[in-house]
């Protein structure tokens, strides 16, 4: 029965029913009834309300009153159900004392739960009042009520083991309620030792219970003392402790909650005396202790004593040979102790700070883990500094110290680790030298896996120690270029690689200060790497072209690194301009292709953005020739590194923000959409369809069959199509050969599938090649040689002038594939043209440094006149192109004659036809329309359209300078329709007006006229509103020549404003008869026949619909009649009333 009683062994799970078959409870006579229980329960609920009416008082009880001895006399004296009452009585009274101490602990004291006489009898009351009124006395509550009592905890583990389904219940309710720090007070130290008694009980929930005291961040001693508890139940073996990987877990976890949460714990245990051998911090410390010192080695290391000076004494303590399988514990330990001290807080005493000094100190096997120990343990030297307390110590770092440099190579050599710790010595050293304490500090941090407070000035004796007894600053640079280059350097080689070093030499500026070069070990390591890409190389070519143009001091300004010469860079790109049938003469990876392609223009564009410093240095660093950008493939590469995005980190997004900002050109948005269908799944099916005759045609065959134009084209169209299966890389070979030959297609009888295929294979080409094929394709569509003298055009000549693009064979403009191709590389050239003007503006600024001196206006007058004239010269450029291909927009007039029949169309198309000759007509208008609508110059029109509409989007400001120049108004029902920008219009449309030339007030009327059908907007309205006070204005201001000169292109374009906006209608009846007025009264003393036209336009204002029927044929009469009279006035009075007459006929169609 004792044993049963004692909560250690008592068998889990222990149902209720065993409880009952014991002695002492069976004997009872009707131990508890169910009516008397139901009775108890009834009074139990009225003395709950009672206590919470009175306050929680101790007053009279209902369930027991008038007792005549104590309670524990009253117990023994008592039968059964009043015992019941007397527990429960007891038990309620402690509960609500619980529930109203705000949280508050305190020890109640009950001679009931406290006579040892009565604790098993107590204890069998409380499981069945328990058991039977669950309701009444939830577990969880009565729990949190024993703990206020003495024994308590043994109370709680019968009461639990006899309903072992809530155990969960009952641990996470202890835990949820309790405090955050339990050490701190004796309500938290009870909790902890009433939880930790019931995973004795049921160990194997101990861990799940250590979960939930980190999930809710409270009792942190009871998570170390269960961990504890589990550590001595595991089997010992050498493999990291449960201990070790808890406390790691906590403090080096993610939860920045529970890391502060268990820190406070380590600080708070340190303030109590440290010899309380009952703390349980004090325990997890001896536990690592002993752990630490079970991996230490004992043997003396006589060898390492031999190699030490000749006054190291004799009894200084080296540990040696650390055991290959106690490297990897060691190293979680130098992590915990690490995380401990500079996390948590933890104070080492003496006896561990010897033992961590002993063990960093130790020397592992030459394995890949004992790299990562040896990484450790000189972080850690460098981030407590403390350890290192007496000379023997430090004798014994420094000897440690000159061990890893002369043991570096055979670690890395025999362990086949590529970054060992040889070069985090030497990027240490660096450090030190140029003072960078704080890279130190994240060097550490970063190692240790950890972020930690080090104070600069603990580093001061390792700096003294590095700099003046094991690195000086000659002997590292010397060194560093002697380190070979990592083979095969990716990201996938981690640690500390000899291009940290040079990273930091070069950022220090120790190469140049101590001439030594280090261009060559820069371009052998660029030139072996591979994918993924190591993070540290971008830095690294950044800093190297920083050291390039600008020198370490001002006091030496040639003391600059020299850069990669044109050669090498040629080196690299060599084969690749063969097309993908050379990569076999390829010797470099794209990795570093594309490393030597962001060296170059990030070279230039450093260059570029110095210019100003350099020439107040009066230096001139020589810039990459315009011949070697030529033949580096850029496009070519990008695309490569657009496949490799995440095997290329960063490199690919700043290789497109280098040739956004000089290659614009490059970065056309119609090129990268029309790369996705090139690479897409469509471009996987085409090669699927691709045969041996497809891959066997050479350039040369496709020579042959141009040559056979236009007579047979057959050949031709059989090689293109073949053609079109190729990838772009595969295409190279023949792109010479197709540029040259297409004058030829410019021949009558080409049929339009040969000048499509063309242009198809022109734009795969342009993703790979654009900059030479652009020109190959420039001089291949110049002007026969018999007109025009033909000249070879470089790529500087077009960028320098755009509009040499637009200078070709006048017959392009009416080949819709070829016009595609011209408008493209325009597009192209104009980008380019403006990067160019830039670039230059930026290399000879220092040209007007020297007159800005003496300069009144100051210093910055002369650039910003520079600026201006740039401005200008690219406003103009971009005009004349405007210009110049809204000029091909106008047919010729062969095409006249075709247009003026697709009018007569569209008219018979808007009109309804009449119902006897719509049958005759319905071929003849198919005709027409197939021969007018959709001819080659609409099709021209619309894709000059799409271009001008890019450019206006592109700066606006082009729009208003061409509209303020003005061009053909046959060309503005074009314009308005087929450019969606060109509402930007409305914006300047008054200004336009405001001018004083009446072209200009004609065409921005006529203008307004289209924009108000196109764009019937409340801005649309209200210019034309202003259009109209305008005209009208002028009416009173104009000569006769002027007005006639006016009114006759404008008055139509009231019709308009009517059509768009009909509230327009009685202001613009109003101006028109005021214009016959006006007209009629000058020539009223020639003849009085125009009082009846007036006075018919006052009857159409008034009633138009009485009109509505012979308006028409009274206006053809009147022309008619009038039409050989050469009177400006009269003509303005015939075209008011024909103006009125089409407005009210419109408004009478639209009822």
């Amino acid at each position: 029965k004792k044993t049963a009683r004692n909560p250690e062994h008592f068998p889990f799970p222990c149902i209720f029913g065993t409880v009952v078959k014991v002695p002492s409870i069976s004997a009872w006579p009707s131990p508890y009834p169910i009516f008397r229980l139901w009775l108890g329960h009834q009074d139990a609920s009225k003395e709950q309300q009672l206590r919470h009416k009175l306050g929680g008082g101790s007053g009279e009880s209902i369930l027991v009153s008038q007792l005549q001895h104590g309670l524990t006399l009253e117990f023994e004296h008592s039968d059964s159900p009043r015992r019941l009452r007397l527990v429960l009585s007891e038990l309620l009274a402690i509960m609500n004392k619980v529930s109203e101490s705000n949280g508050e602990f305190f020890l109640k004291s009950s001679e009931l739960f406290e006579s040892p006489v009565y604790l098993e009898e107590a204890a069998d009351v409380l499981c069945i009042l328990q058991a039977e009124l669950p309701s009444l006395l939830p577990i969880v509550d009565v729990a949190e009520a024993l703990l206020h009592v003495k024994n308590g905890a043994w109370f709680l583990c019968l009461l639990v083991a006899n309903v072992p389904d809530s155990f969960n219940e009952v641990c996470r309710g202890l835990i949820k309620n309790g405090e955050r720090q339990d050490e701190e007070s004796v309500g938290g130290r009870r909790r902890t030792e009433a939880l930790r008694h019931l995973c004795k009980m049921n160990p194997s929930q101990a861990l799940r219970v250590r979960g939930m005291v980190v999930e809710e961040c409270h009792l942190p001693g009871l998570g170390v003392a269960l961990t504890l508890d589990h550590t001595k139940n595991e089997s010992s073996d050498d493999g990291v402790s449960d201990l070790v990987c808890f406390v790691s877990g906590l403090l080096l976890g993610t939860n920045a909650k529970v890391r502060t949460w268990f820190g406070t714990f380590i600080r708070n245990g340190q303030q109590r005396k440290r010899d309380n051998i009952s703390s349980v911090l004090w325990q997890m410390r001896r536990q690592l202790l002993l752990e630490l010192m079970g991996i230490l080695p004992t043997v003396r290391s006589t060898h390492v004593v031999e190699e030490a000076e000749a006054d190291t004494e004799p009894n200084v303590s080296v540990y040696s040979g650390l055991k290959e399988e106690h490297v990897v514990k060691a190293s979680a330990l130098l992590r915990l102790y690490c995380a401990l001290m500079g996390i948590a807080g933890l104070k080492p005493t003496d006896e561990e700070a010897e033992q961590l000094l002993q063990l960093m100190t130790s020397r592992p096997p030459a394995t890949p883990a004992g790299v990562r120990f040896v990484s450790l343990s000189f972080c850690m030297l460098l981030a407590f500094s403390t350890l290192v307390s007496t000379p023997e110590q430090e004798q014994l770092m420094v000897m440690w110290l000159s061990w890893m440099i002369k043991e570096e190579a055979y670690f890395e050599s025999i362990s086949g680790v590529s970054a060992s710790f040889g070069e985090m010595l030497l990027l240490v050293a660096m450090y030190f030298h140029s003072n960078q304490l704080s890279a130190i500090i994240d060097l550490v941090c970063s190692t240790l896996g950890m972020k930690i407070v080090i104070k600069p000035s603990s580093l001061s004796r390792m700096k003294t120690i590095f700099t003046q007894e094991i690195f000086t600053e000659q002997v590292v640079t010397a060194h560093a270029v002697r380190v070979p280059v990592t083979g095969s350097l990716s990201a996938n080689i981690t640690g500390f690689l000899p291009i940290h070093c040079i990273y930091q030499l070069l950022k220090s500026r120790s190469f140049t200060k101590h001439k030594v070069s280090i261009k060559d070990w820069i371009y052998r390591q660029l030139c072996e790497t591979t994918t993924p890409l190591h993070p540290q190389l971008l830095p690294l070519i950044d800093v190297y072209i920083n050291s390039i143009l600008t020198p370490a001091s001002k006091s030496n300004p040639e003391a600059t690194n020299q850069p990669v010469t044109e050669q090498e860079i040629l080196n690299v790109f060599q084969g690749l301009s063969g097309g993908e049938n050379a990569r076999s003469t390829q010797r470099f990876s794209i990795t570093t292709q594309l490393l030597v392609l962001y060296y170059v223009l990030s070279y230039e564009e450093a260059l570029l953005a110095n210019t100003k410093i350099l020439a107040a240095m009066q230096r001139k660093p020589k810039s990459y020739s315009s011949a070697l950008m030529d033949q580096i493939p850029i496009k070519f590469l990008i695309r490569q590194a657009q496949g490799l995005q995440q095997e290329l980190g960063g490199l690919h997004s700043a290789l497109l923000r280098l040739l956004a900002t000089n290659y614009p050109h490059l970065c056309i948005v119609d090129d990268w959409i029309c790369e996705e269908h090139i690479t897409g799944t469509d471009a996987l099916l085409r090669r699927m369809l691709l045969t041996n005759t497809a891959k066997n045609h050479s350039p040369k065959q496709l020579q042959e069959a141009f040559s056979m134009l236009p007579g047979n084209h057959t050949q031709l169209m059989q090689i293109l199509e073949h053609l079109t299966l190729l990838s772009a890389g595969e295409l190279i070979p023949y792109a010479e050969v197709l540029t040259s030959n297409m004058n030829l297609l410019l021949e009558a009888g080409v049929p339009r599938g040969i000048l499509q295929a063309v242009n198809k294979l022109w734009m795969v080409l342009n993703t790979v090649m654009p900059r030479r094929l652009w020109v190959m394709t420039v001089n291949a569509l110049q002007p026969s040689a018999k007109l025009v003298r033909q000249q070879k055009y470089t790529q500087n000549d077009l960028m320098i002038d755009p509009l040499i693009v637009l200078r070709c064979d006048q017959r392009v403009h009416r080949s819709p594939p070829l016009m595609d191709i011209i408008l493209h590389m325009l597009n192209g050239y104009l980008l380019a043209s403006k990067a160019y003007l830039n670039a230059h503006l930026k290399e000879t600024a220092e040209q007007d440094m020297r007159p800005s001196q003496n300069n009144p206006m100051g210093p910055e007058a002369p650039e910003v006149t520079r600026e201006e004239l740039k401005n200008a010269l690219l406003a103009a450029q971009d005009s004349a192109a405007v210009q110049i291909l809204l000029e091909i927009c106008l047919p010729t007039e062969e095409e006249k004659g075709q247009s003026s029949r697709a009018q007569g169309l569209l008219r018979a198309v808007q009109s309804p036809p009449s119902p006897q000759g719509a049958e005759e007509e319905d071929e003849e208008e198919e005709e027409e329309e197939e021969q007018s609508l959709l001819c080659n110059l609409r099709e021209v029109q619309c894709l000059i359209c799409c271009l001008l509409h890019q450019m206006y989007i592109a700066d606006p400001n082009i729009v208003k300078l061409v509209h303020f120049q003005g061009y053909p108004c046959e060309l503005l029902a074009l314009t308005v329709a087929g450019i969606p920008s060109m509402h930007i219009c409305l914006d300047f449309i008054p200004e336009l007006i405001a001018q004083p030339e009446l072209e200009k007030q004609i065409f921005a009327i006529q203008l307004l006229s289209y924009l108000c059908i196109q764009y019937a907007l409340p801005k649309s309205l209200s210019v034309a509103r202003l259009a109209i006070n305008v005209m009208g204005t002028l009416l009173t201001v104009l000569t006769q020549s002027k007005r006639y000169t006016f009114f006759m292109p404008t008055l139509p374009c009231l019709v308009s404003f009517c059509q768009a906006f009909p509230p327009l209608y009685e202001d613009i009846m109003s101006l028109l008869i005021q214009i016959g007025q006006v007209c009629a009264s000058d020539v009223a003393t020639q003849t009085r026949d125009f009082d009846p036209i007036i006075t018919r336009l006052q009857q159409l204002k008034e009633k138009p619909h009485d009109f509505s029927g012979f308006c028409k044929d009274s206006s053809s009469k009147s022309c008619s009649r009038d039409s050989a009279s050469l009177d400006p006035d009269v003509q303005l009075c015939q075209c008011v009333e024909s103006t009125i007459i089409e407005i009210i006929n419109m408004s009478v169609s639209g009822i």
